[in-house]
């Protein structure tokens, strides 16, 4: 299925330069100790090339840690691997910050394992597990994010709206309205398992790779990927796939590494693309293959699986 012609292009620059004001209320939600008007300007014109080399002096800048600080004691959450709570983070706020500056600009920053712990599944006897990062790379993450996230949101597909600022699920049910009432009635229903756990690191990065060539960052996203996790059972286990779960900035390394498909067409051999097309609009995704059904009569069409595998992703 296609979308239509104004679902599939990013938002364009207007032909007349726009006013500062104009600019931050496209961007309202970035972070603004990080994102300034030219900065703002620049990414909506584009940059030569199309990559950003010097981002790292963002991460690393007070505001932008002590901006990411307070969400992270403001959320709450249990600690990591480290032990070190909330209320330790908030009595010594700016230790914290001057320690994660300083390595951060020494290059000296590393990531830690991610604890995980079994939790009841609801519903079942069955556990799942549960990852929780440690509060210091919560905030290093979040002022990561702050730097990286409207680089890649300004390309993402409109209709497309998991994990992305000032979109949900609500939002993918209202255009789910709008296409029923314009006629279409044909939706592809499809959920990934493990998605998160089984994101080829590599691929990932070579996607990121097409719009950051600041090697520092690089190296910042490398080193969380592949910190692995502290098991309350078996101990350390590597991460050779996957992102961290519980981590803040996998949301948004799922949404660039499900672009692709975002933008791909699924017509088969043979047959026409019309319509606009499926709406992704959740986290949760539980197999990599799907089958199109029809949603009108109860019918369904003749099963006609496709591997995920077979896209260009």
């Amino acid at each position: 299925m296609t979308d239509r012609p104004e679902e599939q292009r990013p938002s364009t620059v207007p032909a007349t330069a726009p006013q500062e004001g104009e600019i931050r209320a496209r961007w309202a939600w970035v972070e603004p100790t990080v994102w300034t008007e030219r900065m703002l300007a620049a990414l909506e014109t584009g940059i030569e090339g199309g990559k950003w080399f010097r981002l790292i002096d963002k991460v690393w800048s007070p505001k932008n840690l002590e901006s990411t600080l307070e969400k992270v004691v403001a959320k709450g959450g249990s600690a990591g691997i480290d032990n070190q709570s909330v209320h330790q983070i908030k009595v010594h706020k700016v230790q914290t910050i001057a320690k994660l500056e300083q390595q951060l600009r020494a290059a000296q920053y590393q990531a830690q394992a991610v604890k995980r712990v079994w939790i009841p599944k609801a519903g079942s006897k069955e556990k799942r597990p549960l990852g929780v990062p440690t509060l210091r790379d919560r905030i290093e993450q979040g002022a990561l994010l702050h730097g990286i996230e409207p680089i890649f949101e300004r390309d993402f597909a409109a209709q497309s709206y998991g994990f992305r600022p000032g979109k949900g699920c609500k939002d993918a049910l209202r255009r789910v309205e709008e296409l029923l009432k314009a006629g279409y009635h044909w939706v592809v229903d499809a959920d990934l398992k493990s998605y998160f756990d089984t994101i080829p690191q590599h691929k990932l990065m070579e996607r990121i790779r097409e719009k950051i060539a600041d090697g520092r960052v690089l190296k910042l996203l490398e080193g969380m990927l592949q910190a692995g996790v502290m098991d309350s059972a078996k101990g350390w286990q590597p991460t050779q796939q996957g992102t961290p779960q519980g981590a803040v900035v996998s949301p948004l390394l799922s949404n660039i590494y499900l672009d692709g498909l975002d933008w791909q067409a699924l017509p088969q051999p043979g047959t026409s693309s019309t319509g606009p097309r499926a709406s992704r609009s959740l986290g949760r995704r539980k197999r990599p293959d799907f089958t199109p059904e029809q949603n009108t009569a109860g019918r369904c069409q003749p099963s006609r699986r496709v591997r995920l595998s077979r896209l260009p992703l």
